[in-house]
């Protein structure tokens, strides 16, 4: 009999928890009436709608803090920033450009304890740093929502409770100190373990995801995983298929970039086809990257070069925005081969051999209308755990024999090692197109 009572008891419990589970609303800026706070969530109809000033706000953003005006002109309302580095000038840009702003707040990665989160007084730190940063930025008009960490990992183990401790603290005192503006954190694709960490064990207001090619596959988990998870979500971060251990790469693991008609593409079927518009729980989205960044190379996701010049990829972005395509566009490239070969022939030279390469444009008779150039620089192989390297790298000095437009004739570098052929094709309209191919250099002189 009392084990039949005990089990009985059990079986209430389990079926109370996995109710409270289901039913529970975990998101503060929920039900928060929009005409009294500047931004908040709202469920209403079965769908969420984030209000901003009073009014529903569809985020278009561009992932950046950079070429404000251009995201303003293309139908963008939005940048996001990963830490407060400049963050003073960033908010006044944006505000000048009527855009909002996801303000990140840089968390340490949680794979070392000790490193930080087993430390009191460098939590304590953090806390008195960032609850002076809010109470200074929560005025500003620009700001849209706080994204606390980018990308960090949220385990069930015992020894990650100091880690869910001090994110709480901080969600809590930002939702204190400033209950205008909801609070965020990201996770890399669909982790579903994750998610349902994030909805047990933390008080922010919704998810946001950082999502590249798995954009394809998010509408489907999204309706397999509703029972579990059916909050609110933005994609801070989306775009072409990245350098990553899936990609096509060469022999040498170099992996083989796109050119940027490809990636403009590649673009507009991943918004048209695979952005989870019919989602009632969908916020809005952010391409990566607006500006110019080197990860990899210098242009796999850079929208804009060094110098300003747009790619054709914010004009597929004014488009997908607007409705409308801009009167110029960018110089139309297919493809480059460098000695008749591409990236996928495993080209293999050696020190000193003459090479030939050549970048094929959409319409070759505007070859001579255009400014090419051309220049080689060394595979960008650094990685660690969590970081790209973002340092541009030097182009080599000495290797040209001759350029010709769209043809360029170079030897190959004397060192033995992985190295980049590039060729950035510009117009007189502040557009500019780019396409590269890796080569090896065997042995040396």
């Amino acid at each position: 009999m009392r084990l039949k009572y005990a089990t009985l008891v059990f079986l209430l419990v389990v079926i109370s928890l996995a109710a409270w589970f289901l039913l529970r609303d975990p998101y503060p800026a929920r039900s928060a009436d929009p005409s009294k706070r500047s931004v908040c969530i709202r469920y209403e109809d079965g769908k969420y709608t984030l209000y901003r000033f009073g009014k529903p706000f569809l985020v278009k953003g561009g992932a950046g803090t950079t070429h404000l005006k251009e995201l303003k002109a293309a139908g963008g309302n939005t940048l996001r920033t990963w830490d407060t580095t400049g963050l003073d000038s960033i908010l006044a840009d944006a505000d000048r450009n009527q855009l909002a702003v996801i303000v990140g707040l840089i968390m340490p990665y949680n794979d070392d304890m000790d490193a930080f989160y087993n430390d009191d007084a460098k939590v304590d730190s953090q806390f008195a740093a960032y609850r002076q940063l809010v109470r200074k930025y929560r005025g500003s008009n620009a700001v849209l929502c706080w994204c606390l960490g980018n990308e960090l990992t949220y385990p069930l183990k015992p020894r990650y409770f100091k880690f869910y401790k001090a994110f709480n603290r901080l969600v809590d005192m930002i939702h204190q100190e400033d209950p205008d503006h909801p609070v965020t954190t990201t996770l890399i694709n669909f982790e579903q373990k994750y998610l349902i960490n994030l909805k047990l064990w933390t008080h922010i207001d919704f998810i946001s995801f950082n999502i590249f090619g798995d954009l394809r596959h998010l509408g489907r988990d999204l309706g397999r995983f509703r029972r579990w998870w059916n909050g609110p979500f933005l994609i801070t971060e989306w775009g072409i298929d990245g350098p990553w251990t899936t990609h096509e790469h060469t022999a040498w693991n170099a992996f083989i970039e796109p050119g940027s008609d490809q990636k403009a593409a590649q673009t507009l079927e991943l918004y048209q086809q695979h952005m989870p518009f019919k989602s009632p729980r969908f916020l809005g989205e952010m391409i990566f990257y607006w500006g110019n960044k080197q990860e990899t190379t210098p242009t796999w996701f850079s929208l804009f070069d060094k110098h300003g010049n747009k790619s054709a990829t914010v004009d597929v972005m004014q488009y997908l925005w607007t409705g409308h395509w801009p009167a110029q566009k960018a110089p139309g490239v297919n493809y480059m081969l460098v000695d008749n070969k591409s990236a996928r022939d495993n080209l293999l030279y050696n020190p000193g051999d003459t090479i030939h390469a050549r970048a094929f444009l959409k319409d070759t008779t505007l070859a001579g209308a255009c400014h090419f150039e051309w220049s080689v620089q060394r595979e960008d192989w650094f990685r660690s755990a969590h970081d790209y390297n973002q340092q541009a790298l030097q182009s080599l000095n000495g290797l040209n024999i001759s350029q010709a437009a769209d043809r360029f004739v170079f030897r190959a570098p004397t060192q033995e090692g992985p190295y980049r052929v590039y060729a950035n094709i510009y117009n007189d309209n502040g557009y500019f197109a780019t396409c590269n191919t890796p080569f090896y250099v065997i042995g040396a002189q």
